[in-house]
């Protein structure tokens, strides 16, 4: 019913080889994250009454529909998106055009398709969470209803990243656009519950929320009014609106898919009848004499051809101002509300300054990547990167020239972080001071955290360009390559705000929380050493691996419970030299081959002691 390429993914998905790995590194999650929750709530020192094992289900239970909703709803949208836009790259997508297939089943079937193995994952992570009702606190429809949110966000997640796809005819654009109205989406039904009541203060907004918002409706589900919702639950109500959300984005994807596909296809116009006549002969043979392939001034090419193309040409596709504009929406609507929590009436509340910071800084990464990702990806799928490879352009040339291409086409995503963390030392929020300290007594106490965070920010920008740059050149399956590299700054990310939480809700005791801790550690740095060195282990890769994830939990904990019993933080110049010196040798243990010995970490060639 829903054509060949659904019943493909339907067939070759479960022969996959990390498809089992994967299913069961969700459960080991899931494991890890009840261990933490217990340590971090019980402990294993006495036992539990049965009043604490009910407040502990339901706390795991929080957790882990949480975290499985963010990782689904980013996972959601980027692989839809990446789905299409692989077959653009490679110039296949065409081919499914000219096949008797529907619309509907291209559209329907790339969709369903790319979010099959994500939709098996939740499935499998059902049956975890309903062994949580044995724990009391937790009632049989929560289950039910958590299930059905998490698949409704997943497919309509995954119906926004496909609809941007077929639109636009670039993976980055395809990628960042998903991203982008995706946290777009979600900022504008925050603001609803802010909004609302001051349009009509008789409205029960936050139901309305419930219907809109995934993260609200998830609320919803596990706290629930104790005299029940007294009709349509928010939860089925939230399913119905994202099952239309779906009819209606894959309805414009299936009513314009020939529409916008092919996308920047020269238009070649027909030869006009011969002219028997020999002044008219000499005319066209004199027209097409002048004719050629680049009509216009000629440009000058650089002496470094490759930066000079990430610079001066369209490689990244057609109005690259629209993913610009629609980053500067969402960073305006992040900074309203960090502002207004800078301001609120009652004080500041503690770590105010991350407020923007981490979102802002997350998104811009996970930009940076991708962008840094699909500079390598592109050019395989085109098949210009083997062209490229073989053009006395050095390594050096090469790999220089994409990082500089690729910072200079993100600059409009660094330098906001940046810009916000001057505001906020200029506002005495990255350090304690005095409500009535002068000016320049909070520009002094705020200097060295913001040299800090300033470089913080510099040396993860690079490394996020590099590890996009090392994953895609290792990589030859783009969209693994894509999946790796941002589930990698995603990671870290989550991980680190996880280990952050965990911190605050248990009142920054780490006695409590050690063996939780080092789960955590030992998870991240199994991973980052499958991303970094799973087809040629090194060394330094290997220490690399080790060394990032000690050092985001160093620079927490410095930041969380450095000084117990207050909100303040420790001097953030040592956690910045450790962030710098630990990812400094992530970064040179990824550049140092590509440079040095290219072919050998393409794997174009072997090293002279391999067999």
């Amino acid at each position: 019913m829903l054509g060949p390429i659904f019943m493909r993914e339907v067939v070759t998905v479960p022969r996959r080889s990390g498809h089992h790995a994967g299913r069961a590194a969700v459960v080991g999650l899931l494991a890890i994250l009840g261990v933490t929750t217990w340590q971090a709530t019980v402990g294993f020192s006495r036992d539990a009454t049965l009043g604490e094992t009910a407040a502990f289900g339901l706390l795991l239970f929080q957790i882990v529909a949480f975290v499985q909703l963010l990782l689904t709803l980013f996972f959601a949208a980027l692989s839809a998106a990446g789905a299409v836009s692989q077959e653009k790259d490679r110039r296949t997508f065409i081919l499914l055009l000219l096949t008797d297939m529907r619309d509907y089943e291209i559209v329907l079937g790339k969709l369903l398709g790319a979010l099959l193995p994500i939709l098996v994952q939740i499935l499998v992570t059902a049956p975890v969470m309903s062994l949580l009702l044995l724990l009391g606190g937790i009632d049989p429809e929560q289950v039910v209803q958590t299930v059905l949110v998490l698949g409704a966000s997943a497919v309509a997640a995954g119906s926004l990243g496909g609809l941007i796809a077929l639109w636009r005819e670039r993976t980055f654009q395809a990628l960042a656009l998903s991203v982008i109205f995706l946290v777009l989406y979600i900022c504008l039904s925050q603001a609803l519950g802010v909004v609302g009541p001051l349009m009509n203060p008789k409205t029960d907004w936050f139901r309305v929320q419930g219907w809109l918002d995934p993260f609200v409706t998830m609320q919803t589900v596990l706290a629930p009014p104790a005299g029940g919702w007294g009709g349509l639950a928010p939860a089925y109500g939230f399913v119905i609106v994202m099952l239309g959300w779906c009819a209606l984005l894959n309805g414009v994807g299936i009513w314009k898919l020939r529409k916008w596909n092919p996308s920047g296809e020269p238009i070649m116009q027909r030869e006009g009848a011969q002219s028997t006549v020999d002044t008219d002969e000499s005319i066209e043979l004199e027209k097409r004499a002048k004719a050629h392939a680049a009509p216009g001034k000629l440009r000058e090419v650089w002496a470094n051809p490759v930066l000079w193309r990430e610079v001066r040409t369209l490689a990244y596709g057609r109005r690259p101002l629209l993913v610009k504009l629609a980053y500067g929406v969402v960073l305006a609507l992040i900074m309203y509300f960090a502002v207004s929590e800078l301001n609120r009436p009652g004080g500041r509340p503690s770590f105010v300054a991350a407020y923007g910071m981490v979102p802002v800084m997350v998104l811009s990464l996970l930009l940076v990547s991708a962008q840094a990702a699909t500079s390598i990806t592109s050019e395989r799928d085109t098949g210009a990167l083997d062209v490229l490879l073989v053009t006395d352009i050095s390594p050096r040339e090469f790999v220089f020239g994409k990082i500089w291409g690729v910072l200079y086409n993100t600059k409009e995503y660094l330098i906001p972080p940046l810009i916000l963390a001057i505001f906020y030392a200029l506002r005495g929020a990255l350090t304690r001071t005095p409500a009535d300290a002068s000016t320049l007594t909070v520009i002094e106490a705020n200097f060295t955290p913001l040299i800090a965070v300033g470089g913080a920010l510099a040396v993860l920008v690079t490394f996020a360009v590099v590890l996009g740059l090392h994953v895609s050149l290792r990589i030859t399956n783009s969209r693994l390559a894509i999946a790796n590299t941002l589930g990698t700054i995603f990671f870290l990310s989550v991980g680190t705000l996880i280990c952050i939480y965990l911190i605050i809700v248990n009142g920054g005791s780490f006695a409590n929380q050690w063996l939780s801790f080092i789960s955590f550690l030992v998870l991240g740095i199994g991973g980052l050493l499958y991303v970094l060195s799973a087809d040629r282990p090194s060394q330094a890769l290997t220490l690399a691996s080790v060394l990032c994830p000690l050092a985001m939990f160093y620079c927490v904990a410095n930041i969380l419970i450095a000084k117990p019993g207050t909100d303040e933080s420790a001097d953030p110049l040592v956690p910045f030299l450790m962030l710098g010196g630990a990812f400094g040798v992530a970064i040179a243990a990824m550049l140092v081959p590509l440079l040095s010995e290219f072919d050998v970490s393409l794997g174009r060639t072997t090293q002279p002691n391999e067999e």
